[in-house]
């Protein structure tokens, strides 16, 4: 089952999140039909969109994710609400490159480098927070932590990760966002990179031993206590009220335009690929209604 868990250490000195996805990934790559290297550039986005939209405190919130590095795989977007349900799609979904020298997806090369990660999150005030930073390395978990201390001033360390299986399935997904509080010692800091520099490899320890083992490792002989818990899934917020205000928004002349044109009308949702569509008529008597001031 896909979850997140929030624990913190004794001492209340670093908080972790840690996420396993790979039932909501999976959902993801079938929904688009990705690639390889592309289901774990947006898996990976995912994650990172799960843990942040959970840590918000808010219950109507939401936090998008949009990565843009001018690689093949064009942008990424990640939608979270507040319980850490996502979404998202990737504008090249078959974008793919051969893995890399180590064997590893080239997760950085399909991303780019040359653009930015922006993060905004809608508490429901008239406009919503951003927050952007350049990308480091395209990888996505390097950025999310740069985001995290540029924007968020939070010293933290970011872990994601997607493993593909041979038939191309996600065999696991996950990740974790470790966080310092005011006034932890110097040597926390460095037990803290210590612990994650010799863990084993994120999506090896989601694979073979799941997500407390992924807190245990990181937070190794930091006394974590366990805060919350509780299942994620992909979940998309659309439907037919929200395409039909989306289809206002396009104006009266385009409606009618589209209605004269005598056939019916389909349009796709971008993060679950539902279609809806509508009649020539019922684009007349849309574009009929008055429109909002």
């Amino acid at each position: 089952m896909d979850q997140i868990v929030r624990a913190v250490t004794a001492d209340g000195f670093v908080k972790i999140s840690a996420v396993t996805a790979r039932d909501t990934v999976e959902r993801a790559r079938q929904i688009h039909d990705l690639s390889p290297t592309a289901c774990a550039a947006l898996g990976r986005t995912l994650c990172g969109a799960s843990m942040l939209g959970e840590l918000m405190k808010e219950d109507d919130a939401s936090l998008t994710i949009r990565v843009n590095g001018g690689g093949p795989a064009g942008s990424i977007i990640a939608v979270s609400d507040s319980n850490g349900n996502v979404r998202g799609y990737v504008t090249n979904p078959q974008a793919d490159l051969p893995t890399r020298p180590d064997g590893k997806l080239d997760v950085g090369g399909l991303v780019g480098r040359d653009g930015m990660l922006t993060v905004s999150r809608d508490i429901g005030l008239k406009e919503p927070y951003v927050g952007s930073v350049e990308l480091v390395t395209g990888e996505i978990g390097e950025d999310l932590a740069q985001y995290m201390v540029e924007s968020e001033q939070i010293p933290s360390a970011v872990g994601v990760g997607v493993l593909i299986d041979t038939d191309r399935t996600v065999r696991a997904a996950g990740g974790f966002i470790v966080q310092l509080m005011p006034g932890a010692p110097e040597s926390l800091i460095e037990k803290l990179e210590t612990n994650i520099l010799f863990m084993d490899q994120l999506t090896t320890v989601l694979d073979e031993d799941g997500i407390d083992a992924v807190i245990s490792q990181v937070l190794f002989s930091l006394d974590p206590r366990e805060a919350e818990r509780h299942p994620i899934e992909y979940r998309c917020s659309c439907s037919r009220e929200r395409i039909t205000e989306a289809l206002r928004s396009v104006g009266r002349a385009e409606l009618l335009d589209m209605a004269a044109e005598g056939r019916n009308t389909e349009v796709t949702c971008q993060f679950c690929d539902k279609v809806y569509e509508f009649t020539p008529a019922e684009l007349t008597d849309l574009a009929a209604q008055p429109e909002e001031e």
